[in-house]
């Protein structure tokens, strides 16, 4: 049930990161957009990835990608912030999302470790 809830989390947060390329792109702002692009859409994938994982340590690889993915995507939102590309209140709901997936993450493969021995 977390790992539906977490899928869906991460679904929702990809929309939200395409819809912000999208804006970015309209301001001619190529670099950044490219690169949170990739990681805060890498997010979800590699999460549903895990939902087919060949065992647990396939499993506990996918979602340790998809947290190290969204710890890029933290920067690339704390950068696109201090240029002034996203205002505060942009950066706080998409940060805050971003972290609750951190949290998620966290929780779930130190879960998924405890639950391999």
């Amino acid at each position: 049930m977390k790992e539906n809830k977490l899928a869906e989390l991460s679904m929702a947060f990809s929309v939200d990161i395409i819809n912000l390329v999208k804006y970015l792109k309209s301001k001619h702002e190529s670099i950044i957009s490219n690169q949170i692009g990739r990681s805060g859409t890498s997010i979800g994938a590699n999460i549903h990835e895990a939902q087919y994982a060949q065992g647990k340590k396939d499993f506990v690889s996918k979602l340790e990608i998809a947290l190290k993915e969204a710890s890029e995507t933290g920067y690339w939102l704390e950068l696109l912030h201090r240029t002034n590309y996203i205002d505060e209140q942009s950066h706080k709901t998409l940060s805050a999302k971003c972290a609750s997936l951190r949290v998620m993450l966290i929780a779930s493969c130190k879960t998924a470790k405890e639950n391999a021995k």
